[in-house]
């Protein structure tokens, strides 16, 4: 397969000036990939999805490049999808949250289950998740696995903006106390 083709055309579509690596950065060798806005890169880990079908590998690429539109194109996109880029939440309840620039953590008491629903409903994630679907659906159809790989990233049920919201304020309070 080749990424660079479908890279070089979403690039050239939407505008953006970024670059496409294989090597993972490092803290992210078990990711299948990643967007650093800091160096504009989209990661892709070749090592992990190597074996993997096309499918899924255009999944993830597709992802990411959401992700860098997401960050480098704020005005295309809705304030909650915008506001929760600052935040990354865990299912273990670890939260991080990027103020001037530097990532500060904090950890709430959590139900594990729950915040494993609210990590894969951030709307920042539903956003690339479901836009890499819709693309690689419009490029390779419906091909066997596709759903169930989209709807493995995706909660069990819809969450309330305000149910991030609170989330959002209570990250914010945990970090106001550290």
């Amino acid at each position: 397969m080749n990424y660079h083709a479908y890279f070089d055309r979403y690039c050239h579509e939407n505008n953006l000036d970024i670059s496409l690596s294989f090597s993972m950065p490092a803290g992210y060798e078990g990711a299948n990939g990643t967007f650093d806005p800091d160096s504009r890169t989209v990661y892709i880990n070749m090592r992990r999805l190597d074996k993997h079908p096309d499918y899924e590998k255009l999944f993830y690429l597709f992802h990411e490049l959401r992700h860098a539109s997401q960050y480098l194109q704020p005005d295309r996109f809705d304030e909650m999808i915008i506001k929760s880029q600052r935040y990354v939440i865990m299912y273990d309840g670890v939260c991080h949250k990027l103020v001037d620039g530097e990532w500060k953590t904090c950890k709430l008491d959590v139900n594990e289950d729950f915040f494993t629903e609210i990590y894969l409903g951030q709307p920042y994630e539903m956003d690339a998740n479901t836009f890499a679907y819709e693309e690689v659906s419009s490029l390779l159809g419906d091909p066997p696995g596709l759903r169930a790989l989209y709807s493995s990233w995706m909660p069990k049920a819809a969450i309330s903006e305000d149910t991030f919201r609170e989330i959002y304020e209570e990250i914010d309070r945990g970090i106001e106390r550290q």
